[in-house]
């Protein structure tokens, strides 16, 4: 097992609304520059922030399974499904894009959070019939644990339930403590520094991450991940368990069989 940082300078900015709205991408689009392409389920990871009120106009998805995840504020969301939803602090929007659905987000100035995409089998995922779903911060398991509090977001005792295999916790760790997790053979945790500097040691690897840095710790053996949170202050991060590698043809190997077909 591995631990690998990115530092923010390692990761892709992007901007819409004339700058109203900015992201910070652990993981851009394929062909962005990014670092990091992916990893295993995970095809994408973006933080957003709105400087101001911002507007993003319909926009089509087909396949991905799309989650929003609110750090703080408010959007209104409307898609061609009929949904007119509104999330706050602590919710979650998923989007199961299936054989296509195109929305609309309107942010608040001041909200930021994620959207992540996550890979299924796009060979069955692109003729699914589409869904939207939402869940409020009440409905989030939260575990209280030596120190630690671990809300469960993705996979595990949440009830948010995707087809692509992958777990995601929203953790924080009090100032001196520590969380310990079991990464299992074949997976990968990837995680961003929220809040506060955090430890993470896994066999006789240790590593210092600030705020902003991404994490991927990348396991091809079973393995104790430990995370501390320095004596100065608490640390919050984002973690997300996914496999090391995709187990079907990946978007980028399907277009380009399309390609080479489509030439022949």
């Amino acid at each position: 097992m591995s631990i690998r940082i990115y530092s923010i300078d390692q990761q892709i900015y992007g901007q819409f609304d004339e700058g109203r709205l900015v992201e910070q991408k652990p993981i851009g689009f394929p062909g962005e520059g990014s670092a990091v392409e992916r990893v295993g389920t995970l095809f994408y990871w973006a933080w957003f922030q709105a400087k101001e009120d911002a507007f993003l106009p319909p926009h089509p998805h087909r396949g991905f399974e799309i989650i929003s995840y609110l750090l703080n504020g408010h959007i209104n969301h409307q898609d061609t499904l009929g949904n007119e939803r509104s999330l706050s602090t602590g919710s979650l929007q998923v989007m199961q894009t299936g054989s296509g659905v195109q929305h609309s987000e309107k942010y608040e100035k001041g909200t930021s959070g994620f959207q992540i995409w996550f890979e299924p089998f796009l060979g069955e995922a692109n003729y699914a019939t589409p869904t939207y779903s939402d869940y409020q911060v009440q409905d989030f398991p939260v575990e209280t644990k030596d120190g630690c509090t671990i809300k469960s977001i993705v996979g595990g005792t949440s009830p948010v339930q995707l087809v692509a295999d992958a777990k995601m916790w929203d953790v924080t760790i009090s100032a001196g403590e520590s969380f310990e997790m079991m990464v299992p053979d074949g997976y990968s945790i990837a995680g961003l520094g929220i809040e506060g500097q955090s430890n993470w040691q896994i066999h006789n690897e240790t590593r210092l991450v600030e705020p902003q840095e991404f994490v991927v710790c990348e396991g091809d053996e079973i393995g104790l991940l430990r995370v501390g949170a320095g004596v100065l202050g608490d640390s919050r991060l984002i973690l997300i368990q996914v496999p090391s590698v995709l187990p079907y043809p990946s978007y980028k190997e399907v277009k380009i069989r399309l390609k080479v077909n489509k030439e022949k």
